[in-house]
């Protein structure tokens, strides 16, 4: 069974930094994109970085130049250090990672969206 687990979350004043952790854990064959989103009450879940398998970055506007997504295949995670933090960054923050598990009995190989459980981050003196 696939699972991700995020970490790094916290209470931090404006200005400061967090970095957020994403490791996939169990079995599986590859993995391929990755990416975190984030949620503040009352707004959709909106992009905030993802990176492909070649490693390519892309980043949502509001945090260009302040966010950095970096990942390490090694360890099977996914990383946002974020920097010079507003309040508007305040969120629930979830990674996503593209992850093709061994087929199983139904002999069909893909990749698959999965989600970690979701970190907050509030940024607030």
């Amino acid at each position: 069974q696939v699972r991700l687990v995020e970490s790094g979350g916290g209470l931090v004043q404006p200005g400061g930094s967090l970095r957020l952790s994403c490791a996939a854990s169990g079995t599986f064959f590859n993995r391929n994109a990755m990416a975190w989103y984030r949620q503040a009450p009352g707004k959709e879940r909106e992009l905030v970085a993802q990176i492909t398998g070649g490693g390519s970055t892309n980043y949502g506007d509001s945090v260009k130049g302040r966010f950095t997504i970096s990942r390490d295949d090694a360890k099977n995670t996914v990383y946002l250090q974020m920097n010079s933090l507003k309040p508007e960054d305040t969120a629930v923050y979830y990674c996503k990672q593209e992850i093709m598990p061994y087929p199983g009995t139904t002999g069909v190989w893909k990749f698959y969206d999965y989600w970690g459980q979701g970190t907050q981050v509030t940024v607030s003196s």
